[in-house]
């Protein structure tokens, strides 16, 4: 089962709100002892990486990718354009590869 502050953040990640998705999902993170805690700290520096790109930093959002890859291989693609661009072409960068976390709720 996911924490609130885990669906909180999942759902603020759908919705683009990338900083407030980490935030939540940091929260989340430190207070779970699970073994699931692992992917709340994979999506929220999904969602940092994100949140840099949007942000015009390319050195932030490439350090991101590298840190999550052994997580999740869903932010590939995303990863690959960002360095396909550089740090010169970013605000090029094609957000249609930001991609929602999907789950199911627990309701």
């Amino acid at each position: 089962m996911l924490a609130p502050l885990a669906v909180r953040g999942i759902e603020e990640f759908n919705r683009g709100e990338y900083f407030e998705a980490h935030e939540s999902l940091e929260l989340a993170w430190k207070d779970d002892e699970s073994s699931g805690r692992e992917l709340y700290r994979a999506i929220l520096q999904v969602a940092v990486a994100y949140y840099q790109i949007l942000r015009g930093n390319y050195k932030g959002a490439a350090k991101m990718f590298l840190r999550l890859r052994q997580w999740i291989r869903e932010a590939k693609a995303a990863h690959e354009a960002l360095l396909s661009l550089g740090p010169e072409r970013i605000s090029e960068f094609d957000t249609s590869l930001f991609k929602p976390v999907e789950y199911q709720s627990q309701i």
